[in-house]
């Protein structure tokens, strides 16, 4: 509503609202000196981010909590000497501040008072909307930084309104000012003359004094929804009467991340790229994109390990025109899509998304593990940032693809212990020696033939069984668990095991949270729980302990050898770096069958 009398002042016969003198703006355009008539001449362009502007708090949109706020202290006179507002670019702080500027000011036939609905044009609004009105003071904090910018603005105040009931003083950019000028601002705005107002606008709010935020009062806009978004796009599109498809609005919503600004400069672009009705390819080209279904593609080859299909894709999108970097990000972006519906169902309803976006993201959240979506995301994470400093970004992109397929169906830590724990098979038993029947004539010595025993002949595998600390140790490293192998070596000492439970002490320097562990361990290996407790006895000593004790022993006694020390004699400067002792079914096995030689010491 507050567009329309702009646009019939615009339009007003001959005469035009031209540059009043300070005080007097009128919303009328007769008043005021006028512009001759240029017959024959087209209007300059107005872009649709200007064209469209707000002008009343009633045309805001995605601020309700700010317009609530304001309204609730407009009506009880609760208003605050300074507003501080702030928000990511485009999302209409500037342009709340001339509307709050324009409230303050309202005057009309019945006098000046303070108004939040802005129904009508009021006598100082039309200049307040043009930014001219002489009470109205609009300044760029980025090219007034300095103290001598706030000096004169602290001067200023010193006098009253020329016209308007206030002189409101905007800052646009306000973290640009420098520390002295902060400092030169604190006290003229924590008490300014009753007729002064300052309304600050900044998207660095932390980069703002504490002592400037303390006195002022403070409005966070958001970023618009993209439901909401879409409607002001699309009502908008209507008044221009230019069509556009549902997926192209989707990808310009997506690409503006909550700024009416942005969408709107989005929409000028794509209007005069598309030369008509704005299809999702012409919104592809102008932004560089790749296209969403070929992303989606693209994450399914991945996810499947087909890497020679996600190499194809990649090839055509970056043939295309899309950026690997753009779409690496759009991979990315999925990702975290198919992510959020695998923990949150309800969220492929997101109106942003397209209905095959929605559908397919549910399907592959149904299928894929979250593990696998979050290793998914960190590959991608790390790729992208490759990819900034990379020479051939489409090289560097297909390396990260092919780590992605190849990392897609890599199990877990925890689903590898699993599937080695579940599908690892005992050692064979050994096979019965079935003699064959002695031919005529044969002799009783000959060697006996093997016949491999039937299917069902077969013995089943017998359970885990722990019957000493050694046994132990042998199963970790069966299972290959280094961690687990390597406590009970060096971290641990036995003092008892028997049937499902374990007494140790813990070595100086242990870790307690190992115990946690190895009760975890005997259960996945042996299908039972175990009780692992910690004794405080001392003096005893670690299997690692124990063995080199009895290596140095071995050391010694090999050493008083008289061959070893005849060998030592023989050889200068050899020395003895291990002993080997033969097991003694070793060295049974290997005797003559005629002989009783004594078992052996291996030295080296």
């Amino acid at each position: 509503m507050s567009k329309k009398p702009v646009k019939s002042a615009s339009k007003s016969g001959t005469k035009k609202t031209g540059p009043k003198p300070a005080g007097k703006s009128a919303p009328s355009a007769s008043t005021g000196p006028s512009e001759l008539p240029v017959p024959n001449e087209k209007k300059p362009y107005l872009v649709l981010a200007r064209k469209y502007r707000p002008a009343t708090f009633a045309a805001l949109i995605g601020q309700d909590a700010m317009v609530q706020t304001l309204t609730n202290a407009f009506l009880m006179g609760r208003i605050a000497h300074a507003f501080m507002l702030t928000g990511v670019r485009g999302v209409g702080k500037t342009t709340t501040a001339r509307i709050l500027a324009r409230a303050l000011n309202f005057a009309d036939e019945n006098g000046p008072r303070p108004n939040i609905e802005l129904k009508t044009l009021g006598t100082h609004c039309a200049a307040i909307i043009e930014s001219r009105h002489i009470d109205v003071v609009e300044m760029d904090a980025a090219s007034h930084t300095g103290i001598d910018d706030i000096r004169e603005l602290n001067e200023s105040t010193r006098y009253g309104p020329v016209s308007a009931p206030f002189k409101v003083f905007i800052i646009d950019e306000v973290h640009m000012l420098s520390k002295n000028a902060f400092n030169g601002l604190l006290k003229t705005l924590e008490e300014p003359p009753p007729y002064v107002k300052f309304i600050f606008a900044t998207t660095e709010i932390r980069k703002v004094p504490v002592t400037i935020l303390s006195r002022c009062q403070r409005f966070d806009l958001r970023r618009i929804v993209p439901d909401e978004m879409s409607g002001f796009l699309q009502g908008i599109l209507e008044k221009e009467n230019v069509g556009i498809e549902p997926d192209a609005l989707v990808q310009i919503v997506r690409a503006g991340e909550g700024s009416v600004r942005d969408c709107l400069s989005l929409i000028d672009q794509a209007i005069a790229h598309a030369d008509g009705e704005i299809s999702a390819e012409a919104v592809r080209e102008m932004l560089g994109l790749a296209d969403r279904s070929r992303t989606i593609d693209l994450f399914e080859a991945i996810m499947g390990g087909n890497i020679a299909k996600a190499l194809e894709n990649m090839s055509e999108q970056y043939g295309a025109g899309a950026d690997p970097m753009a779409t690496l990000n759009d991979l990315a972006a999925f990702t975290h899509l198919v992510t959020r519906v695998k923990v949150v169902p309800d969220a492929k309803n997101d109106v942003a998304l397209t209905p095959r976006e929605r559908e397919r993201a549910a399907t592959l959240a149904s299928r894929l593990g979250l593990r696998s979506l979050s290793r998914c995301w960190q590959i991608l994470q790390k790729g992208i940032a490759e990819i900034r400093a990379a020479n051939d970004m489409l090289q560097c992109a297909e390396m990260v693809l092919i780590r992605l397929a190849y990392a897609a169906d890599l199990p877990t830590p925890d689903e590898l212990i699993e599937k080695i724990t579940t599908t690892e098979t005992p050692e064979p038993a050994p096979r019965p020696q079935i003699s064959s029947p002695r031919p005529p004539g044969g002799n009783s010595g000959q060697s006996a033939r093997a016949v491999a025993p039937a299917p069902d002949q077969v013995a089943a595998p017998e359970p885990v069984r722990i019957e000493s600390f050694t046994d132990l140790l042998a199963l970790a490293s069966q299972k290959r668990d280094l961690v687990v192998k390597n406590a009970l070596e060096t971290g641990l000492i036995p003092v008892s095991i028997r049937d499902g439970h374990l007494e140790v002490g813990l070595a100086e320097g242990a870790n307690p949270q190992i115990i946690q562990t190895l009760s975890a361990r005997l259960r996945d290996w042996t299908g039972r729980p175990w009780l692992v407790t910690v004794t405080t006895k001392s003096g005893a000593k670690t299997v690692r302990q124990q063995r080199d004790a009895g290596q140095s022993a071995e050391m010694e006694k090999a050493a008083k050898d008289p061959l070893v020390q005849a060998v030592l004699k023989t050889f200068p400067g050899a020395k003895l770096v291990k002993v080997r002792v033969r097991d003694e079914h070793i060295s049974a096995a290997n005797e003559p069958a005629s002989g009783g030689r004594d078992k052996d010491q291996d030295t080296e």
